[in-house]
C-alpha cells in the first residue's frame, strides 16, 4: 500500500462486541488455557458481588456435558426492564455492550463494592463464545434470551413462573478463537475455593456433569461444595497446613474511609514468605498499594515492638523487611468503592489510598495484638531475629562467592562447558545429571550456542535450608555463577547469560528426584526466570524402536504402542545396544548369534530399547533426540498458579512429614509406570 492509498476508507470501525473478538488477549489476557478460565472467571465474580452486596450467598459452576459451562446465582437477577436511553432490556445491554453494567454509578441500585470494575466481562465471555444462554428469575418470572457470538439470536422471551430469584449464564467457548476448549477441575477448584475464604458464609459449588472427563479430573469426585465460616483466618491455617506453625494466625479488620481492610497472618518455621492479596475479591497477582502498605506497616511495627521490649539493643540495627516476612503467610483483603485495576485481568491495585489505609489498621491492630500476647510476641520476634542473622552470615558466604569469582578473574566454574556466542539471546545452558550424561552432551552439543553444566549427585533441597547453607553447595555455587545473575541482594537480571536454561535429567526415579530439587530452587530463589520464560525441562525418548533399517525414537509408553500398531507388530523383542552390533568382543554360541540375526532380519520382529539413562545415548543420539532445535521437545516451565505451585513445594519438600504422606497417598493412583 502506498502513502495516497492510506484513505479513509481504509479505517475500519469496529462495532459492538466486534473489538473482544478481533483482540481477545486485551479483554483476558491470552486465549490458552488460562483465558479460557479466565471467562468463568469472570461470571463467577459478577456473582460474588452481588454476595459481598449481601444478596446472594450460593454459586453454582457446573461443566456441562456439550462443552459449555454455567454458572448460576440466587442473587436479584439482572435487571429486564427497558433502558430508558437504549430502549432495549438491561439483561441484553449488560450482555452485548462493553462497559454497561451496575458497577459505575456506587448508588444504593448498583454496587458499592465490586471486582467487575470495567463492566466488561459478561459481554466478553459473550462475545466469545459460539452459543450463550441467560436466564434471569425475577419478580416472579422467568427471563431468557440467547446469543451467538456476542449478538442476540432473538429478543428476550418471558414465559413460566418462579418462586426463587438469580441469574444462571451458560456459554459455550468458541474455538476458532481459543487454543484449547477443555477445562480443569483443579484449576477451577482452587479459585472457587479462594472466592469461598474471602466471602465468609457464601457457599461455591462446582459440579462435573460430563460423561467424559480429562485424565487429570477423573480422579476428583463430580461435586465440590466450599463454605467457610472462618473467612481468611481458615484460609492463612490452609495455607500452613504443611508447615509448622508459630501460634494461631492473626486476624483483624477495620472499616476506614477509603474502604474495608481485613488481614489474617501466621509465622511458620519455613525459610520462605507467602504473602497473597485482593481486592474487592479479585486476586492482585502484582501487587500494589495495599501490599505495599502492609509491608512497610509490619516492619515498622514488629522494629518498634522489639525495641520497646529492649530485644533490639540501642546498638542493634532495624530488622529489615526480608527479615520480618521470614516463614510470614498473609492474606491481604481490602474492600473499595473505586478500585483502580492496571488491566482487565486486574493483576495490580493502583490505588495510592489504600497504602495510607492498610499501614493505619496494621500499626494499630498489630501493636495491640502483640502487646496482649506477649508470648507469641516473643515467638515471632525470635523468628525475625534470628532471620536477621541468617541473612548477615548469608552475605557473608555470598560475599565469599563473589570474592572468590573476582580473584579468579571472573572464571566460571571449571566443570562448565561454555559456548563461544555472547549474545544471551541465542545461548542455551543444559544443566545434565552426572558426568557420564555430561559427556556425551559436550560431544553431541553445537559449541556455538550451547553450554554444558554437568551436576555430581542431589544438590540440597533449598526448602529446608536458608541462603547461608544453601551457597556452602558447590553445585548451587557453580550454577548461580554460571547463570551470571548473583542471588539475594545483588540479583540482577539483566546479566544473565543465557536465554534458555534446560534441565535435563534421566526418565528414572533419581532424575526425576533430581529435576525436582532444581525445580524447587529456581521456584523459591529465581521465580523471575520462571516468570520471564527461561526454565525448560528437557524431553529425552524413551525408546528406539528399530525394524530393519527403520529406526525411531519414541517419548511415551502411548507412542509406542503407536507405532507398534502401525508396523502391526504383536510380538516385540527388547534390545540392546550390544543385540544391534555396536560393540565389540560379543561373545556366545556362534549358532544362536546366527539364529538372531535371522531373526533381525524378519520384517514382523522390532527391537526396542528402553533409555534409562541420558549416558545411554552415544553424543549423536543425544543431539539427534534432545538438544537438536530442529527436532527436539522441551516443555517450558510456566506458574498458571503460584499459591497451588507454593503448596506443593510447601507439601513435597517441606519438613513436615504428614501432609507430604497424605500428598503421596491421594496421587498413589495418578501414578503411571514408575520405574524404580
Amino acid at each position: 500500500m502506498t502513502k495516497n492509498d492510506y484513505t479513509a476508507e481504509k479505517i475500519q470501525v469496529l462495532e459492538g462486541l466486534e473489538p473482544v473478538r478481533k483482540r481477545p488477549g486485551m479483554y483476558i489476557g491470552s486465549t490458552d488455557t488460562r483465558g479460557l478460565h479466565h471467562c468463568v472467571y469472570e461470571l463467577v465474580d459478577n456473582a460474588i458481588d452481588e454476595a459481598m452486596a449481601g444478596y446472594c450467598d450460593t454459586v453454582i459452576v457446573t461443566l456441562n456435558d456439550e462443552g459449555s459451562v454455567s454458572v448460576e446465582d440466587n442473587g436479584r437477577g439482572i435487571p429486564v426492564d427497558i433502558h430508558p436511553k437504549k430502549q432495549r432490556p438491561a439483561l441484553e445491554i449488560v450482555l452485548t455492550t462493553l462497559h454497561a453494567g451496575g458497577k459505575f454509578g456506587g448508588d444504593e441500585s448498583g454496587y458499592k463494592v465490586s471486582g467487575g470494575l470495567h463492566g466488561v466481562g459478561s459481554s466478553v465471555v459473550n462475545a466469545l463464545s459460539i452459543l450463550m444462554k441467560a436466564e434471569v428469575h425475577r419478580g416472579g418470572k422467568i427471563y431468557t434470551q440467547e446469543y451467538k457470538m456476542g449478538k442476540p439470536v432473538a429478543d428476550m422471551k418471558t414465559g413460566g413462573k418462579t418462586d426463587k430469584t438469580g441469574t444462571k449464564i451458560t456459554f459455550t467457548p468458541d474455538g476458532t478463537i481459543f487454543d484449547t476448549t477443555q477445562f480443569y477441575m483443579d484449576t477451577l477448584m482452587t479459585r472457587f475455593r479462594q472466592q469461598a475464604y474471602l466471602t465468609r458464609g457464601v457457599t461455591v459449588a462446582l459440579m462435573d456433569d460430563r460423561k467424559v472427563r480429562p485424565p487429570e479430573d477423573q480422579m476428583h469426585p463430580r461435586l465440590y461444595r466450599f463454605k467457610f465460616e472462618g473467612g481468611i483466618f481458615a484460609y492463612v491455617r490452609h495455607l500452613n497446613e504443611s508447615k509448622e506453625s508459630i501460634g494461631k494466625p492473626i486476624w483483624f479488620e477495620k472499616d476506614t474511609e477509603d474502604g474495608m481492610v481485613e488481614i489474617a497472618l501466621q509465622y511458620t518455621q519455613a525459610f520462605q514468605e507467602h504473602v497473597v492479596s485482593f481486592a474487592n475479591n479479585i486476586h492482585t497477582a502484582e501487587g500494589g498499594h495495599h501490599l505495599t502498605g502492609f509491608k512497610a506497616a509490619l516492619t515498622r511495627t514488629i522494629n518498634a515492638y522489639a525495641r520497646s521490649q529492649s530485644i533490639l539493643k540501642e546498638k542493634d540495627d532495624n530488622l529489615t523487611a526480608d527479615d520480618v516476612r521470614e516463614g510470614l503467610t498473609a492474606v491481604i483483603s481490602v474492600r473499595l468503592k473505586e478500585p483502580q485495576f492496571e488491566g482487565q485481568t486486574k493483576g495490580k491495585l493502583g490505588n495510592a489510598e489504600m497504602k495510607t489505609a492498610v499501614e493505619t489498621v496494621v500499626n494499630e491492630k498489630l501493636s495491640e495484638y502483640l502487646e496482649e500476647h506477649p508470648n507469641e510476641a516473643k515467638e515471632i520476634i525470635g523468628k525475625c531475629t534470628l532471620a536477621a542473622r541468617a541473612r548477615l552470615a548469608a552475605r557473608a558466604a555470598r560475599d565469599s562467592v563473589i570474592r572468590k569469582g573476582a580473584l579468579d578473574g571472573l572464571t566460571l566454574p571449571g566443570k562448565l562447558a561454555d559456548c563461544s556466542s555472547k549474545d544471551p539471546s541465542q545461548c542455551e545452558l543444559f544443566i545434565v545429571e552426572g558426568d557420564s550424561a555430561g559427556g556425551s552432551a559436550k560431544q553431541g552439543r553445537n559449541r556455538e550456542f550451547q553450554a554444558i553444566l554437568p551436576l555430581r549427585g542431589k544438590i540440597l533441597n533449598v526448602e529446608q535450608a536458608r541462603l547461608d547453607r544453601m551457597l556452602a553447595n558447590n553445585e548451587i555455587k557453580s550454577l548461580i555463577i554460571a547463570m551470571g545473575i548473583g542471588i539475594g541482594e545483588v540479583k540482577d537480571l539483566s546479566r544473565l547469560r543465557y536465554d534458555r536454561i534446560v534441565i535435563m535429567t534421566d526418565a528414572d526415579v533419581d532424575g526425576a528426584h533430581i529435576r525436582t530439587l532444581l525445580l524447587t530452587l529456581f521456584f523459591r530463589y529465581f521465580p523471575e526466570l520462571i516468570e520471564g520464560g527461561h526454565l525448560y525441562i528437557a524431553q529425552p525418548p524413551l525408546y528406539k524402536l528399530q525394524k530393519g533399517k527403520d529406526a525411531r525414537y519414541v517419548y511415551d509408553d502411548a507412542k509406542k504402542e503407536e507405532l507398534l500398531k502401525e508396523w502391526g507388530i504383536t510380538d516385540v523383542q527388547e534390545v540392546s545396544d550390544d543385540d544391534e552390533g555396536g560393540s565389540e568382543g560379543e561373545e556366545g554360541d556362534e549358532e544362536v548369534q546366527e539364529e538372531a540375526k535371522e531373526k533381525k532380519k524378519t520384517s514382523s520382529r522390532v527391537g526396542i530399547q528402553r533409555y534409562k539413562g541420558l549416558g545411554e545415548m552415544n553424543a549423536e543420539q543425544l543431539w539427534d533426540t534432545t538438544m537438536d532445535p530442529d527436532h527436539r521437545i522441551m516443555l517450558q516451565v510456566i506458574m498458571d498458579d503460584a499459591e497451588k505451585a507454593e503448596a506443593v513445594f510447601s507439601t513435597l519438600m517441606g519438613s513436615e512429614v504428614p501432609p507430604r504422606r497424605k500428598f503421596i497417598q491421594t496421587h498413589a493412583k495418578a501414578v503411571k509406570n514408575l520405574d524404580i
